[in-house]
């Protein structure tokens, strides 16, 4: 039995193309982005050897604690997903450019070609993954609830919400908005708020709703920010757990691929575990 590997059409074109450059007098080696291709067949046209060929990757973001935020004295960027982005950079050796969006313009932003890799806390719906591609997941995350202090008597858990006559406060764009009716059938009011996702807990402190809904991790730093008025409801059960990851554009397997074994490393080795603890603790939940 013979013990030699064929390559097949892909070993056949890379010894054509490196033998006539050979040939050809005065002719330079491929250069390492050539030989990438010929090595991988990774298309031109992947934004894996779009950002290999230039260096740079366009990332957007929107704020939300302990995934990504801003520092306000200082205006440097941190958070879990952040440091995974610089991760990702420095391995495959790359640059990053950041665009901030907030929730409500993430998907628009990334499908029109502002960038190519929405890189915050992006938790699951049906609704936006048919228009982006989840890659990953990185994460899953739940829902919680945030009640004013003077509230604590009335709401004890996320069923005391599930009332005709309660107020719950909601940032539009959130991946919240549509769950509310499945999570509080008695259709309580909503009020929606625009901008970063924390806006949506003003209406509480306002008094002007009952409580704020957002991820669980989001809702905890919150009530630990704003003790003086704030209270994470039932915050040991968090409601509708869903992945949370980035999103990519569809069309663009390779892109895909390498970015979903990424996660998947990332979450194997623990990564992403540490930076959640790590994190946590600097923002002053533990």
């Amino acid at each position: 039995m013979s013990e030699q590997v064929n390559d097949g059409k892909r070993g056949f074109l890379k010894t054509a193309m490196l033998g006539a450059g050979a040939s050809a007098i005065g002719a330079a080696a491929p250069g390492p982005v050539l030989a990438q291709m010929l090595e991988t067949n990774i298309p031109e046209t992947s934004v894996l050897a779009k950002i290999r060929k230039e260096g740079v990757i366009n990332v957007g973001y929107a704020q939300t604690g302990p995934w990504f935020y801003k520092d306000a004295k200082t205006g440097e960027l941190g958070g879990i997903y952040k440091d995974v982005v610089d991760m990702l950079a420095k391995e495959i050796q790359i640059k990053v450019e950041w665009k901030e969006v907030t929730f409500a313009n993430s998907t628009v932003a990334l499908r029109r070609g502002d960038y190519d890799l929405f890189g915050s806390s992006l938790v699951y719906l049906v609704q936006r993954a048919l228009v982006v591609n989840y890659v990953g997941p990185l994460y899953s995350k739940g829902v919680l609830f945030l009640i004013h202090k003077d509230n604590a008597d009335r709401f004890k858990t996320a069923a005391d919400l599930n009332h005709p006559d309660v107020t719950i406060s909601v940032t539009t764009g959130a991946s919240e908005e549509p769950r509310i009716p499945l999570l509080l059938p008695a259709k309580p009011k909503v009020i929606t708020t625009t901008g970063q996702i924390t806006l949506g807990a003003e209406p509480v402190r306002a008094k002007r709703a009952d409580a704020w809904i957002s991820g669980d991790s989001d809702v905890i730093l919150f009530a630990k920010r704003n003790e003086s008025w704030a209270v994470a409801l039932d915050p040991t059960h968090p409601l509708d757990r869903r992945p949370n990851t980035w999103v990519i554009r569809y069309g663009d397997q390779e892109w895909k691929q390498f970015l979903d074994f990424w996660c998947t490393y990332l979450v194997v080795n623990g990564e992403i575990e540490r930076l959640f603890k790590h994190h946590m603790e600097k923002l002053g939940a533990a």
